[in-house]
């Protein structure tokens, strides 16, 4: 029962092991999920007037709508006269999460944000969120930074910043969602061998983002990968969470994808923010990977770090609405 709770929690970042490996380690602790309750938004889905822009600009391939989920999407205009006021928000969940919670374990969505954010003066046409993977724990382990991920990501960002008509967004992310939406700002070559080999993400998006918040983010990986090595797709040493090896003191074959990453900063976005949890039961070992935070982005602008319970690797996320609220709203941490 322990192993099956386990699995439903690594649903941001991978199955298998909880922990990783150096100093420090702490016996993960159960958070109070807020996916027992009911929804308290919208799991209607995108609004018709944003379906019906969607296809006719050419995205009904991204099916961005995820029809065959309940809570698959949120957002989208009442009409054509529902203006777009705030800077628009997108919202990015983790592995096995999806955009809107339904009381599945594991499963709690941006319910907390978006009920905050609509709550303090923006509208569901200001906030969007799109599932961009099987939503599914069973698949967790093979689920990773794949073309068909980073694309969708990147264009779903596209598309609310020219259907909103925003000069730019805002974008708030968790987990795995973290590196995605990284990759698809960042824009450029990317190989998925897997899926075509060699494509090209397209023009950097930094110029399109107002503000950048990353959540329990493993943008250097992931220790429990090094325990189990780089043998499933999440953990993958191409375009997984593999972290490298240390020998002599210095990091060697971290993921290509991540390398990537970490090739550049400071390009997410105008400001960039991260928020992490060092007793996160997910990532495990206080957050540390090889002496380093792997929740921070390279060139932040700022951090708020919790240490101790209730805040783990999910409410980090469910539990801290109104530090997001206040990172992309006045650039400042509470």
């Amino acid at each position: 029962m322990r192993l099956q709770h386990s699995l439903f929690l690594m649903g941001p970042l991978l199955v298998g092991a909880l922990s990783g490996c150096g100093q420090g380690v702490e016996e993960p602790t159960s958070e109070p999920l807020a996916t027992v309750e009911s929804p308290v938004v919208s799991t209607s889905g995108l609004t018709p007037h944003f379906r019906t822009w969607l296809t006719a600009n050419g995205y009904d391939s991204y099916d961005f709508a995820r029809a065959d989920l309940v809570g698959g999407s949120h957002g989208g205009k009442a009409s054509a006269t529902d203006t777009v006021v705030n800077t628009p928000v997108i919202f990015i969940h983790g592995n096995s999460d999806k955009a809107v919670g339904t009381g599945t374990a594991g499963q709690s969505g941006w319910n907390a944000s978006i009920e905050y954010f609509l709550a303090n003066g923006y509208k569901p046409s200001e906030l969007y969120a799109t599932t961009w993977g099987p939503a599914d724990v069973m698949q967790t382990a093979v689920q990773y930074h794949s073309k068909t991920n980073v694309m969708k990501v990147r264009k779903f960002i596209e598309a609310v910043k020219a259907y909103t008509g925003a000069t730019k967004v805002d974008i708030i992310t968790h987990s795995m969602g973290v590196t995605l939406a990284r990759k698809a700002i960042m824009g450029g070559a990317a190989n998925d061998s897997a899926n075509g080999g060699a494509y090209n993400v397209g023009p950097a998006l930094t110029g399109s983002v107002d503000t950048f918040v990353g959540i329990a983010g493993a943008n250097l990986g992931l220790t429990s990968c090094y325990q189990t090595g780089p043998s499933t797709p999440t953990c993958g040493s191409t375009n997984g969470l593999y972290p490298g090896y240390l020998y002599f003191g210095v990091v060697l074959g971290r993921s290509a994808y991540l390398d990537d990453l970490r090739s550049l900063s400071n390009y997410e976005g105008d400001y960039r923010y991260t928020i992490y949890s060092t007793a996160d039961e997910i990532i495990g070992y206080g957050g540390i990977v090889y002496g380093q935070y792997t929740s921070r982005i390279p060139g932040q602008t700022g951090e708020k770090v919790y240490s101790a319970y209730p805040y783990g690797h999910f409410n980090s996320k469910d539990l801290t609405a109104a530090v997001q609220y206040s990172m992309v709203r006045n650039h400042t941490i509470p």
